[in-house]
């Protein structure tokens, strides 16, 4: 018996900025998790803790975890700290399964947590700008006072090269923002639920050409939590509603490594699963472009059709296979290191018919893609998570 399923998840409201701490917002994700789970804190015998900036905003470094958690029930109980970009959440649920799958426990919880919000904006961005390899910046760079992302540089270059070279238009990219922004005004925990429009998108604030503001990611305070149990513990108590029939990570090595394409394929080839079986699917859109590209990156269409498959509506609740009907990174908000596990939040809910008013009618399967950093061309890492009802 070596199946891992999901037990209970729990995810506080994403939001710009929060008093709560970091601590404060882990330990609400996990007592909604645990309670979910209807599992007993003795039980856990593992804690994944993923987080990407606190350390470089907060100068909270290396025992992370056990400062965040120190007062709460999870206190004591064997804790990884894992820091692995916007990919920390999903890299925590691999670490939970990879604990119970070699016996270590049966019960783990894999939290995500990030606050980025701060009185000095330009430190959130270089935090942030710590995801790509800093090494390659000349001082005047390294230097500079970054007022945004440096990520949205690479995203834009993305869009103009996609536009160039497939004939899409700056208005598919903002039809992503307004998709995900429909998705993320049925998500009460989402950061945006106000619709807005096509004219909306492309009227408001450039950032960087062609990426106007609803089209980025915002800056985002949150935490989410998963329990996992193995197969032995699912018998004997009847927890576990989903199964993680896939999990996988890769990493990229520059461009043409292609680490989403490479994650997908290895979970799809892990179940005998494919593209079309899918029901439901988070990917990580950092920016508009990031959605079309992944659609192809994940077997979804061909390269170059990932804006054809939006404009015939296939990806937007209703379609043939929605994508990020939580609202996505763009609409519920992108607090890099509980991105991967909020996803996971998403597909238990949809997968457990419990996702309301954006429920997706008879979700079975669901893929996530939770990618992070970005170095010489390529994501610098992506874990792919298919779970199944």
């Amino acid at each position: 018996m070596d199946r891992v399923f999901i037990a209970g998840v729990g995810m506080t409201p994403f939001v710009s900025r929060t008093d709560q701490t970091l601590g404060e917002m882990a330990a609400a994700a996990v007592a909604q998790a645990l309670t979910d789970a209807a599992i007993d804190t003795r039980d856990v015998g593992r804690v994944y803790f993923g987080n990407g900036a606190a350390g470089l905003l907060t100068g909270q470094e290396m025992i992370r975890g056990q400062v965040a958690l120190r007062h709460t029930p999870l206190a004591g109980i064997p804790l990884v700290n894992v820091e692995n970009a916007c990919a920390s959440g999903s890299s925590a649920v691999l670490g939970a399964y990879d604990a119970i799958r070699a016996g270590r426990c049966d019960v783990a919880v894999a939290i995500g947590v990030e606050k980025l919000s701060h009185s000095e904006k330009h430190r959130t961005f270089a935090a942030i700008r710590g995801a790509t390899d800093v090494a390659e910046l000349d001082a005047e760079a390294a230097a500079q006072e970054l007022k945004s992302s440096a990520l949205l540089d690479v995203y834009a270059a993305e869009a103009r090269e996609y536009i160039d070279t497939y004939g899409a238009s700056v208005e598919d990219f903002a039809a992503v923002a307004v998709k995900n922004r429909s998705h993320g005004a049925l998500n009460p925990l989402a950061q945006f639920g106000t619709p807005q429009t096509i004219e909306d998108v492309l009227g408001a604030r450039l950032i960087v050409d062609p990426l106007t503001l609803p089209m980025c990611s915002p800056t985002t305070d949150g935490a989410a939590a998963v329990v996992l149990v193995s197969e032995r513990y699912h018998k004997r108590s009847g927890a576990g509603t989903c199964q993680i029939r896939g999990i996988d990570l890769a990493s990229g090595s520059g461009a043409g490594s292609e680490p989403v394409a490479r994650a997908a394929r290895a979970v799809y080839d892990a179940t005998g699963i494919g593209p079309d079986d899918l029901d439901v699917i988070e990917v990580h859109d950092a920016a508009a472009p990031s959605e079309i590209l992944q659609y192809s990156e994940i077997g979804l269409c061909e390269d170059g059709e990932g804006h054809l498959l939006l404009r015939k509506g296939q990806t937007a609740l209703g379609g043939r296979t929605p994508v990020n009907v939580s609202g996505g990174l763009l609409s519920r908000g992108h607090p890099l290191g509980a991105t991967g596990c909020a996803q996971i939040v998403e597909l238990f809910d949809q997968l457990s018919g419990r996702a309301g008013a954006r429920q997706v009618e008879g979700a079975g399967v669901g893929l996530a893609v939770n990618a992070g950093g970005w170095m010489a061309g390529a994501y610098a890492t992506t874990v792919a998570t298919l779970l199944t009802r």
